[in-house]
């Protein structure tokens, strides 16, 4: 399993004015797919009850199941064994053991909510068929759960209370006009609504349970979103960008209806919340594509401090009830992130976890550095880059421009097994945060509206030149790579622009956009207007537009090697989408490989399906954009499907 490049990679000069210089070199070792997967991803953190342990989510055993680790540290131990459908930990009960935690049906997105009852059994406490249900937090008194659920009306979800003692529910909110549920006090009097107006902008509402009126909260068209109530009910917290380019953190006195700034960056507040006595504010930050997090005494407002983790960054943080404990998690774009726990008291700390391969040496993956390049029409365009520590002007490297979801979504500098795995093995990385990308203000964000595959295009190849003159990289060896919104942008520029990539690898991408907007599922529909208003209504004249950018309509262009990778119960994409773009551009005897994995959604969650997709991926690389070996003249490779047998 462990390999090691061939090459000696120089670190360093050791420069004296009266010596040659000597090069100090280290050995930097080349790792499979396998180790890279067998990284360990956690998530989650509730602490029990009495503060003994946390509850987690783990793929350790290569699919998302639940844990329990002790707050001080000490071994995992499994309480589900799913091997098939992942499971995802959402909570401790607040008064005893009992697990809650949710599952969909392989990737299906409908969700369920399950009790791991103090005897280990397991009950399904939101059984309607065919419905999701989504955990809205627990009730003051802890006697009661909230939850929000589309069995009433497929379109809308209503919120629900649920006792614990006999699991019966009922009803305290009827969702009728699609607003969607943010918030609500702890004396349930006040509820926090939204209202998608497009993809940018929502309208805020505070409906008064005992008077039934609903006022709205914001008075210009803006981005606002419900963060928290004080502990004492008396104040309304929430993001806006009213008035400017990035969200900032405002407070409205449900009494007076005074509303006051509370604090304001040069960022997007992202978030923000109260811990359950009140003592602490959290206020999160997305500071150029990564987390950045204050934790505020909330009678001064001043951040208090935290410990320091060198290098690495704090991406998110949770609190005991009793509020002695804070659980942290810890990474970087080089490194996964691992728990942490933190007493406030005694100011002892605890690691949790080791999730990076202990064959991994961490030394040998690359940090991410953010960079930024003009595009066609001189805006400037965010980008992460990644290159390999064997890259030089001696010993130039292909590329990949990486495409994220969306489309509004961002690459972050998080870490990513994929991306770490193809630099490992030689291949530059640069995730363009093309216009229309989230965290970077609101004028930039509106910029693709209605020019997808267009403008937004553009930027990727501008990004593609930007490698194309930078020493370490052969221009002529540059492909394209995304998922989701970010596979159709590969599409499109295979459709497009033919002749500016070498080689597209599509994950699960948009290849048809009238049948996708025609096909959204019907619990989406309180963002489905919105997704009409930036991309198109397929069923107005925009309909010509949307066929237009539609790379399935336009295969006959496609001339360079393409990979697709699809799951079968996507509900987003749907697999047609796949099939039908592999089988358009097999006609121009180009070579296409497709990989459908039956048991996933939309995205790859489980390990063995990732080790596939992504070994896939590299030797598609290798073959066709390293151009390691090829097929001989006039092959072109069949149609690959991978199915269960």
């Amino acid at each position: 399993m462990k390999t090691k490049i061939l090459g000696l990679l120089m670190v360093m000069l050791l420069v004296s004015c009266k010596e040659e210089p000597q090069m100090v070199q280290r050995e930097i070792k080349q790792y499979t797919i396998d180790q890279f997967m067998d990284n360990e991803s956690v998530g989650g953190g509730s602490f029990s009850y009495d503060n003994n342990n946390l509850l987690v989510s783990s793929n350790r055993s290569g699919i998302y199941n639940i844990y329990t680790i002790p707050v001080k540290g000490g071994e995992m131990t499994a309480i589900t064994a799913s091997d098939s459908t992942s499971v995802f930990a959402e909570s401790y009960f607040p008064n005893d053991n009992r697990m809650l935690y949710s599952a969909d049906g392989n990737g299906d997105e409908i969700d369920h909510l399950f009790v791991r009852e103090l005897d280990g059994s397991i009950k399904d406490i939101t059984p309607a068929e065919g419905t999701k249900a989504g955990f809205y937090g627990w009730s003051k008194d802890k006697n009661h759960l909230y939850y929000g659920s589309n069995k009433r009306d497929p379109r809308f979800f209503d919120v629900y209370k649920l006792s614990i003692d006999d699991y019966t529910s009922e009803m305290i909110y009827q969702n009728n006009d699609g607003l969607d549920y943010s918030e609500m006090s702890d004396d349930e009097n006040f509820i926090a609504l939204s209202k998608v107006m497009n993809t940018n902008d929502s309208d805020l509402f505070i409906y008064n349970v005992k008077t039934k009126e609903t006022a709205k909260i914001n008075e210009n068209r803006s981005a606002n979103s419900a963060q928290d109530f004080s502990v004492d009910n008396s104040t309304f917290y929430y993001t806006t960008d009213d008035g400017g380019e990035f969200s900032y953190l405002m407070s409205y006195d449900l009494e007076t209806k005074e509303k006051k700034k509370v604090v304001e960056k040069s960022w997007d507040i992202m978030g923000s919340g109260f811990t359950s006595q009140g003592n602490y504010m959290v206020v999160y930050t997305n500071e150029d594509g990564k987390n950045a997090i204050d934790i505020l005494d909330a009678k001064t407002m001043q951040p208090i401090d935290l410990p320091d983790f060198d290098d690495k960054s704090i991406t998110s943080v949770n609190f005991s009830d009793n509020e002695e404990w804070m659980r942290m998690y810890v990474g970087g774009s080089n490194t996964p992130s691992d728990l942490y726990t933190y007493n406030l008291k005694t100011k002892e700390q605890y690691k949790l976890t080791h999730v990076l391969n202990d064959a991994i040496d961490a030394e040998d993956l690359v940090n991410a550095k953010v960079i930024r390049f003009n595009s066609f029409d001189g805006t400037e365009i965010p980008a992460i880059y990644y290159l390999p520590y064997q890259a030089s002007e001696t010993n130039k490297v292909p590329a990949l421009v990486w495409v994220h979801g969306g489309p509004g979504g961002q690459t972050r500098q998080n870490f990513s097994s994929l991306i770490q795995y193809m630099v490992n093995h030689g291949y530059a990385v640069l995730a363009v945060n093309n216009r229309g990308s989230s965290g970077y203000g609101k004028t930039f964000f509106k910029m693709d509206d209605k020019n997808h595959g267009e403008k937004d295009l553009q930027d990727c190849v501008e990004g593609k030149n930007w490698l194309a003159e930078q020493p370490e990289i052969d221009g002529e060896k540059i492909g394209i790579i995304g998922g989701s919104y970010g596979g159709y942008m590969t599409m499109a520029a295979l459709t497009y622009t033919p002749e500016e990539f070498d080689v597209g690898v599509n994950l699960f991408g948009v290849t048809n956009w009238l049948r996708t907007l025609k096909s959204i599922p019907p619990y989406w529909e309180s963002f489905r207007e919105a997704l009409y208003l930036e991309l198109g209504d397929p069923y107005s004249a925009d309909s010509v537009r949307l066929r237009r950018i539609s790379p399935l309509f336009h295969t006959d262009k496609v001339t360079k090697p393409l990979i697709v990778l699809q799951g079968s119960e996507d509900p987003r994409v749907l697999q047609v989408e796949s099939d039908e773009i592999v089988a358009g551009v097999r006609k121009n005897n180009v070579p296409v490989e497709y990989v459908l994995f039956e048991d996933e959604g939309h995205g790859f969650v489980k390990k063995e399906n990732q080790i596939e997709a992504y070994s896939r991926i590299l030797k598609f690389l290798d073959r066709y954009l390293k151009k390691e070996y090829l097929p001989v003249e006039g092959e072109v490779p069949k149609i690959e499907i991978e199915e269960e047998e």
